[in-house]
């Protein structure tokens, strides 16, 4: 299928920052840089890179080539669409740029003055992702958000780069220190023959100081350090060290009237079960109760009846018909099913661990949730709950698989109900 991308509105270009100009003009016979093989743009969140590296990107293909192949790789090519293709198209088109989006074969041909490329779309979710470049001979290879994807697909993108005077362009956030890119590329910008410009929120001229008052506001801890700083931080230590009972733990009165309950669930046999009940008053969601038992400290596995029983107990004494949804650790198939076949709504719980703590970090730090008394087993948890110092080593960020139960139903809460789709907490 062939689609000729049409121009809906005219892209309304700002004057680019100093930063923003370097990448525009990077490769030209002017810059002291043009020699340069590679150009990483890394930093803070909304700092404008991926809209000027991906225009770039496109221009200088076709200012040097035609009748050539190159690629451009997301995590998956529907965000790669999303975050880079869709609005680029709009840059293009407003310059006088023909694009058409040959979706069955995916790729963008694009065409001006005569001269027509053509761009492949590549998703680099998982170590299996790499065949798919195979056979490829590309001038140039444009990555965004680069730390999402394996080693092994980049490697194998950037060999494809063959032909003379090819370049390869990375775009990305922060993750560990001791991640592949941060090691292999930024710490080796020699070796590669690579030049590195670092971007804060302050280099993107589009953003008013209001909005960068609220991304600042929507980031706690490590993730600050990264996503505002554009710093290449490890995670370690406890994970909810912000947390705070003096000015997080309040018990409301007994007859607080509540706008909306939501009740979260964690599911164990041996692992312990957890539910927590989540009630919103004054635009502030409180969780109000908890429920914790655990097969292993108790010498006893419950069966997915019993656990329903203690659930309908639950619901009981907090005065909550079973119209409130629970929203249920997605892996709780069983348990699942008992609850729907006993008239519960079940709510599958969105499972991103890393982008589910931040957005608990965020919440936490922002006054969006707060905690009764009654929270023992969570609190106990909290003080217990650390980041995995081996997965920091290699790169990753993880959470130690233990003292976890009521932090997952509390993650599942917060990232299934309260995270938008923007990325901010919401209510």
């Amino acid at each position: 299928m062939v689609t000729k991308l049409k121009l809906k509105t005219k892209f309304k270009f700002v004057p680019f920052s100093k930063k923003q100009l370097q990448v525009m003009t990077w490769w030209t016979p002017e810059s002291p840089y043009h020699d340069k093989d590679t150009i990483i743009a890394d930093g803070s969140v909304r700092a404008g890179k991926t809209v000027v590296m991906s225009l770039s990107y496109v221009i200088w293909a076709m200012s040097n080539f035609s009748e050539m192949n190159f690629g451009m790789a997301g995590k998956t090519i529907g965000s790669l669409r999303r975050n880079v293709i869709t609005p680029l198209t709009t840059m293009l088109q407003s310059e006088g740029f023909m694009v058409r989006d040959r979706r069955t074969d995916n790729y963008i041909e694009i065409t001006r003055n005569g001269i027509t490329n053509y761009f492949y779309l590549f998703g680099g979710k998982d170590e299996k992702s790499y065949q798919l470049v195979q056979g490829l001979t590309a001038a140039g290879f444009f990555f965004d958000e680069v730390v999402l994807m394996p080693e092994s697909f980049v490697n194998q993108c950037t060999s494809r780069v063959s032909v003379y005077k090819g370049k390869t362009w990375f775009n990305g956030n922060p993750e560990g220190p001791y991640h592949w890119f941060k090691q292999n590329w930024i710490d080796q910008l020699k070796e590669k023959n690579a030049i590195r410009i670092h971007f804060l929120m302050k280099d993107n001229p589009s953003l008013s100081k209001k909005v960068i008052d609220r991304y600042e506001r929507a980031y706690s801890g490590v993730f600050y350090q990264r996503y505002i700083r554009g710093q290449w931080v490890v995670s370690e230590g406890v994970i909810y060290a912000l947390f705070d009972k003096k000015s997080m733990v309040i018990d409301l009165p007994d007859d607080t009237r509540f706008e909306k309950n939501w009740v979260s669930a964690d599911y164990g046999t041996q692992n312990a079960t957890v539910f927590l009940r989540w009630s919103l008053y004054k635009d502030v969601w409180y969780c109000t109760d908890e429920y914790y038992y655990s097969g292993r400290e108790s010498k006893h596995d419950k069966t997915d009846s019993e656990l329903r029983e203690d659930l309908d107990d639950f619901y009981e004494r907090n005065h909550m018909s079973k119209s409130v949804q629970i929203i249920l650790d997605p892996a709780a198939a069983s348990f699942k099913k008992e609850l729907t076949r006993n008239g519960y709504f079940v709510k599958r719980a969105k499972n991103d661990v890393v982008n589910g703590i931040r957005a608990t970090m965020s919440a936490m730090d922002t006054g969006k949730i707060k905690f009764s008394s009654k929270c023992k087993n969570l609190f106990k948890e909290m003080n217990a709950y650390i980041w995995d110092t081996k997965a920091a080593d290699r790169g990753e960020d993880k959470p130690v698989k233990e003292h976890d139960h009521a932090e997952d139903a509390m993650r599942y809460f917060v990232y299934t109900i309260l995270e938008n789709k923007s990325g901010f907490v919401a209510w």
